[in-house]
């Protein structure tokens, strides 16, 4: 049996369903039964609760060969480190309580810094945390950008022509598909070859600035002069906050971008096979374009 958390999520569910297509025996775990129902269509076994609650993930965890352990996002939590510390105090008691064994925990680039990078600090102390769990396994895999996270600003290039962002426009950093993450977590998932605590990067196929990125969708959609610009941090705050994006978390990711931009959140291991993953921006673009036409 492997546990899957945040199992309607873009990794969480990618990640089952590379699972049960093995064959494999999977639990998810979900706060709404209803979006669980096409992986429990295909013989997953549901286990419905919050994860703030430890006698919900005890169960969920119990029996589980394995578990796939992440933070659930919370857009709206007042205090965003607190949220992430409750819920990361709460999984991994309930791992220890559970008897788990091996872990796969995502993570970020970036996590090996205490401070300085927004949520990434979260993530941070959760790895922390899971270090200090005798006879746990752990393989923390730390991704670069998500791709997924353009969809964020589709509705700016629909309203005002731009793209836009805290992060400098000509720096290059590793972007990443969700789907190349799952893809990974899920073959750990079922080899389980890791000891100890492992801590394994996730690039992309390469590095990418904001405004190559820009180009690639705004030739997609019929912009190829699609601009992008780099916002103030505190306009950037600003625009998350009228997104409904609560003001601890908005300022999280400002700091999160200035952390891009000064150096801190980088990768710590060098570009190779192991931290490079297939999926191109040029591949994943359809998807933005979608959404894009469908606004």
């Amino acid at each position: 049996m492997i546990t899957i958390m945040g199992a309607t999520g873009h990794t969480g569910r990618a990640i089952a369903e590379i699972l049960l297509g093995h064959g494999e025996k999977v639990r998810v775990l979900s706060r709404a039964e209803k979006h669980l129902e096409p992986l429990v269509q295909r013989g997953a076994e549901p286990a419905v609760g919050d994860a703030s609650d430890q006698a919900y993930l005890i169960n969920a965890f119990r029996g589980a060969d394995a578990v796939y352990l992440l933070i659930p996002p919370n857009m709206t939590a007042f205090d965003f480190r607190a949220y992430q510390d409750e819920i990361g105090e709460s999984t991994v008691a309930a791992l220890t309580e559970s008897g788990a064994r091996d872990v796969v925990f995502l993570s970020s680039i970036g996590a090996h810094l205490p401070e300085g990078t927004g949520p990434i600090v979260g993530l941070h102390r959760q790895e922390e945390r899971l270090r200090k769990v005798t006879g746990l396994n752990v393989l923390a895999l730390r991704p670069g950008f998500f791709f997924e996270n353009h969809f964020a600003t589709l509705g700016l290039i629909s309203a005002q022509g731009i793209n836009g962002g805290a992060i400098a426009g000509d720096l290059a950093f590793p972007q990443i598909a969700t789907r190349d993450i799952a893809a990974v977590a899920a073959e750990a998932l079922r080899r389980r070859d890791f000891n100890g605590f492992t801590v394994r990067e996730l690039m992309g196929p390469r590095d990418l600035t904001m405004r190559e990125a820009t180009t690639i969708l705004g030739q997609r959609i019929g912009k190829p002069e699609l601009p992008y610009v780099q916002f103030p941090y505190p306009d950037f705050a600003q625009s998350l906050q009228q997104m409904g994006v609560s003001a601890s978390l908005a300022q999280d990711y400002s700091e999160m971008a200035r952390g891009f931009n000064e150096g801190r959140v980088r990768p710590t291991q060098p570009r190779a096979e192991q931290t490079t993953t297939p999926t191109r921006l040029e591949d994943f673009v359809e998807e933005l374009v979608t959404a894009y036409r469908a606004m």
